[in-house]
């Protein structure tokens, strides 16, 4: 995302708050498959995902005139969003287990095998707190750079570099049985 962008995204708030609507529609189509995608890594289930997504959207376009064109709109929609998914997961009761629906079976060996690493990559994931399982979507599915990273969350760079090394360490025991030194 760029600075062009960011300084679009802020003029088509203005646009919205001044009474073109419909110009939130290309803040939509812009955010929507990322924030998407964040959702399905945090949450584990499409519906979920789908559901945190367009309730994070709705609930943007409703406080629109809280954004402050100061930073950037990803950020503000990302705590949004992030924020909807962590009230989906403290909604969750306890005993309720978390299945990856990412597995399809009718597919050529290596699209099995793919589907298989999928799972248990999403598995491993979801055993991650919040604060790990977020900096790796983040890094790894939205590709956010450690300063977007940091802007988005509302912590320091270091923090970021801090739980995306222990996030990393903890997904590679969980995958590969690796222990550090």
């Amino acid at each position: 995302m760029t600075l062009t962008q960011d300084i679009d995204d802020a003029e088509i708030v203005t646009r919205c708050l001044a009474g073109e609507t419909a110009s939130f529609e290309t803040l939509v189509v812009r955010y929507q498959r990322v924030l998407f995608t964040v959702a399905l890594r945090m949450l584990g289930s499409r519906e979920e995902a789908r559901d945190a997504t367009q309730t994070a959207l709705l609930k943007a376009y409703e406080r629109l005139d809280t954004y402050d064109p100061k930073f950037r709109f990803f950020s503000w929609i990302y705590r949004i969003l992030t924020n909807e998914c962590l009230n989906v997961i403290r909604s969750r009761r306890p005993q309720e287990p978390v299945t990856p629906d990412l597995l399809v079976t009718t597919q050529p060996v290596d699209r099995l095998e793919e589907g298989q690493r999928r799972a248990a990559v999403q598995e491993a994931l979801l055993t991650l707190s919040p604060e790990y399982r977020e900096v790796v979507v983040l890094r790894h599915f939205a590709e956010l750079s450690y300063d977007e990273m940091a802007e988005a969350l509302g912590i320091p760079a270091k923090t970021v570099k801090s739980r995306l090394y222990s996030a990393r360490q903890q997904l590679g025991e969980r995958l590969l049985g690796w222990r550090p030194a």
